[in-house]
């Protein structure tokens, strides 16, 4: 209800702002839930284009269940960006996995950072110390909100290694703070919470469970068995000491984030707001650690999905050498 009145309000603000001749837009961006990365980069990207585009373009982060969610929004044309995964990105465009038609109005700006996979799981029930040791786990265990992209990914790697999301572990289905509240609790053993590192849920577990509580890792073969499903993940090392009382490093997962928008907004505002991102990468890195990772050079790495033509632009201003597959006909 409350997500609605926002959409509502800012639908209003659009067309109050767009009264003066179609010169002011106001965009909304949708992330995910709080607790993971997309929500205070979403408001961070949002707060930079306010501040160095008003009162030309104003942006306004909120809050989703995630990347399944923000496809749908944008294919309503309730909002004209949204942070998505990059399994999510391939799947719609292509029209595989969970969307039986392709879904051809998305467009991609640049890649943001990794989304890292952390499988939380309480210290009793760690047999290997990796993701098998949910085979046959029988517990309760998180795997995201209904619909969200954790929910989609999750289920993704999971039959990816033949198991089963839904009779090897007792599915649950929340975000990610109260996934490790309820870890907390004792009332789940464990949940998966996919950002860029330090996420803030996983800072949470490890402060407050201390040795309870420990990330799987994934061995070579495992990722080998996840890159036959989609082959959008990487390995990932998760430096130690990077959560509280971590000491050691965790071999993991990773897949590219990434910043996409409807292909109908206009050329002039999506060049503007590529512009500004990269004009203004301290800013954002000032915001959460994981822009960090985010650099020119690497602005299209892993991209799926087409640019939209006033990114192309910019890159292309900027010397960047576009393949032809991110190239919209």
């Amino acid at each position: 209800m409350r997500k609605t009145m926002m959409l509502c309000l800012l639908l209003v603000f659009v067309s109050l702002g767009c009264d003066d001749g179609g010169q002011s837009e106001s965009l909304i961006i949708a992330t995910a839930t709080p607790g993971g990365t997309y929500y205070p980069v979403g408001v961070g990207i949002g707060t930079l284009l306010t501040e160095k585009l008003q009162p030309d373009i104003h942006a306004s982060a909120i809050n989703s269940a995630g990347s399944g969610e923000n496809i749908q929004m944008m294919i309503n044309n309730e909002t004209k960006l949204a942070i998505l995964q990059g399994l999510f990105g391939a799947m719609a465009y292509s029209g595989t996995g969970r969307y039986d038609t392709p879904v051809t109005d998305i467009r991609s700006i640049t890649i943001l950072w990794q989304n890292v996979e952390h499988f939380l799981i309480r210290s009793s029930a760690v047999k290997t110390g990796t993701v098998a040791d949910l085979k046959s786990l029988g517990e309760r265990f998180s795997i995201g909100k209904r619909g969200s992209g954790t929910e989609g990914s999750t289920r993704t790697i999971l039959e990816a290694l033949s198991i089963s999301p839904d009779t090897d572990i007792q599915p649950e289905f929340l975000g990610y703070a109260p996934s490790v509240q309820a870890m907390m609790d004792g009332r789940i053993s464990g949940a998966t919470v996919p950002a860029g590192p330090p996420v803030a849920a996983a800072t949470q577990a490890y402060a407050q469970m201390g040795s309870d509580v420990a990330l799987l890792t994934f061995t070579d073969e495992q990722l080998a068995a996840v890159r036959t499903a989609y082959p959008v993940w990487s390995r990932y090392v998760i430096a130690s000491e990077t959560y509280p009382g971590q000491s050691d490093a965790v071999e993991t997962i990773a897949q590219p984030n990434f910043l996409s928008c409807r292909s109908d907004l206009s050329e002039e505002v999506v060049y503007r707001i590529t512009k500004t991102i990269y004009e203004n990468l301290p800013y954002l890195q000032n915001i959460h650690s994981a822009t960090k990772a985010m650099h020119l050079d690497k602005a299209i790495e892993g991209l799926v999905v087409p640019l939209h033509p006033g990114a192309l632009r910019y890159y292309r201003e900027r010397g960047i050498d576009v393949p032809d597959h991110l190239v919209a006909n």
